[in-house]
């Protein structure tokens, strides 16, 4: 049965959002199963994480159809903490937007389930055109969530962010053709036989359709300079949707981790989607400190903070090694559950602050600014990644696997210095900086319950730090010796070519692609 329910957390939102659609107008029963299949899916992908924490791949193609015909969905290491690390956002963001913020517009329920749908997908599905078709899902499901609420602000921020969305998937369907004009698969365990054996005449071809891939991830990853939607786009989003976002642009990374170290494995097209990769991570890391220096509300530092996060795990994955690869993913989900909380603490202090909101400036005190202090602290030494919580963990096994790159080095150690100024000032002026009255909001309203979720989410990541390296590190391995997988999906005996690193011995595993002999 273990095999099967592979499928279950792309089912599971799915079969969610169509009854919830049918429950339209009947808000409290919406409340009811949204949050009830929250925590079923939450109990399913952990329960799929540990089926696979050994290093079993579990495959489920539909309708038994031959993989370069039908649909695969691919279960691993890295999917299952991508899809643990989307529903531990999930599940505090939905709490909170049943505290009124789902009442501001119609079908928000059913929204957020497709999101995660679109979500689930792009982290188990084993086929190009199906990760094409998962990035349209996420694409409708967060315009139309962007607009819950309505207002002037949201739907100018969509515009944009919907324009450079279709662009992007223009170029992703370009890049599909070409791909598919060469190997006449999309599969990827597919796609990496038949390029490993594919002419010299169609290198072109897939060069060309490598670089493209990787203008579309790269753009959904925020990467520079393509990474201007973002801080509007967070900042205009209803703040549980914000949270759900800190996810979505980890799908980018994900992506050029899936499908360089897959797909083009044995070809030199993977060099280059990590190189490019690297290169603009390294600029991102560097923009999004100096973004979150300069933010005047909580919300938008936030959003810069959830661009920084995105950037370093794109600049650990790009970077290409195992051990670095590793780190990105591990570092990856304390700082994604901490820009989340940070998100939904904004709108906490916005209503709590009263007049003043989440703006940086001098206020009167808000009502429960105690305990939303500290929750606050919490979450601010975790993005900053500041001991001795886990996200100073994960940016330390970054830099432990890169050693002698002045790149990463300089980028994370400076990106981190501007980002915990920017913390502590932001910090000052909410707590400090104030006037000593109650503010305007009402004493439930000031209750960080969601944000204290995600603290507790990143104390149980720090605990734990031991095994989720060794998960992360297992993920990674896989990735960057991809024959498992391929072997996995394809079944044994079908890798017949010698790929950039031995799978027998790892040789080379801990180089970057672009300097790993064939």
């Amino acid at each position: 049965m273990i095999q099967h329910a592979a499928i279950a957390p792309f089912l599971l939102p799915a079969l969610t959002a169509c009854l919830l659609l049918a429950l339209d107008g009947r808000l409290r029963w919406q409340r009811v199963v949204s949050v009830a299949s929250a925590l079923v899916q939450c109990a399913v992908v952990f329960r799929l994480a540990m089926a696979v924490r050994d290093g079993d791949v579990l495959v489920y193609a539909l309708g038994d159809w031959p993989v370069h015909l039908g649909i695969v969905f691919v279960l691993d290491r890295l999917a299952a903490l991508m899809l643990c690390m989307t529903a531990a956002v999930a599940l505090p963001a939905l709490l909170h937007a049943c505290r009124g913020a789902d009442a501001r517009g119609r079908h928000f329920h059913a929204l957020f389930h497709f999101q995660w749908l679109g979500l689930s997908g792009a982290f188990l599905t084993g086929d190009l055109f199906n990760l094409f078709v998962c990035f349209e899902l996420m694409l409708i499901a967060s315009y139309a969530l962007l607009q819950h609420g309505g207002g002037a602000t949201r739907l100018r921020n969509g515009l944009q962010y919907v324009t450079l969305n279709l662009v992007a998937s223009a170029l992703f369907l370009i890049a599909v053709s070409l791909i598919y004009r060469a190997a006449g698969t999309l599969n990827m365990a597919d796609l990496a036989v038949r390029l490993a054996a594919a002419p010299a005449v169609d290198t072109p071809w897939i060069t060309a359709g490598a670089l493209l891939l990787a203008v579309v991830f790269l753009l959904k990853g925020a990467a520079a300079p393509l990474y201007l939607w973002l801080p509007g786009t967070y900042g205009a989003a209803a703040a549980p949707v914000a949270a759900l976002f800190a996810v979505l642009t980890k799908v980018g990374a994900y992506a050029v981790l899936r499908v360089g170290g897959v797909v083009f494995t044995a070809v030199d097209a993977g060099a280059i989607v990590f190189e490019v990769a690297f290169v603009t991570a390294v600029a991102t890391v560097v923009i999004a400190a100096l973004g979150a220096l300069a933010a005047t509300t909580l919300t938008r530092l936030a959003a810069w903070l959830g661009l920084g996060s995105s950037a370093g795990m794109l600049l650990a994955v790009g970077f290409g090694t195992s051990a670095s690869v590793a780190g990105g993913l591990f570092y990856a989900l304390p700082s994604t559950l901490g820009v989340a909380g940070l998100l939904l603490l904004a709108d906490t202090i916005r209503t709590a602050r009263g007049a003043g909101g989440d703006t940086l400036v001098r206020a009167p005190r808000m009502r429960g600014h105690a305990v939303i202090g500290a929750v606050y602290v919490a979450l601010a030494v975790t993005v900053a990644g500041l001991p001795p919580l886990a996200g100073f963990l994960g940016k330390s096994l970054i830099l432990a696997a890169t050693p002698g790159s002045i790149a990463v080095w300089g980028a994370l150690l400076a990106a981190s210095l501007l980002n915990l100024v920017a913390l502590v000032r932001a910090g000052s002026r909410l707590f400090w900086s104030v006037d000593d009255v109650l503010a305007g909001g009402t004493a439930r309203a000031s209750r960080p319950v969601a944000s204290a979720m995600l603290v507790l989410a990143v104390v149980v990541t720090t605990l734990a730090a031991g095994k989720l390296e060794r998960f992360a590190t297992g993920a990674a391995e896989a990735v960057v010796v991809p024959a498992p997988y391929i072997e996995s999906v394809l079944g044994p005996g079908r890798v017949e070519w010698t790929i950039r690193i031995d799978p027998a011995s790892g040789a080379g595993a801990d180089l970057p692609p672009t300097e790993r002999a064939p």
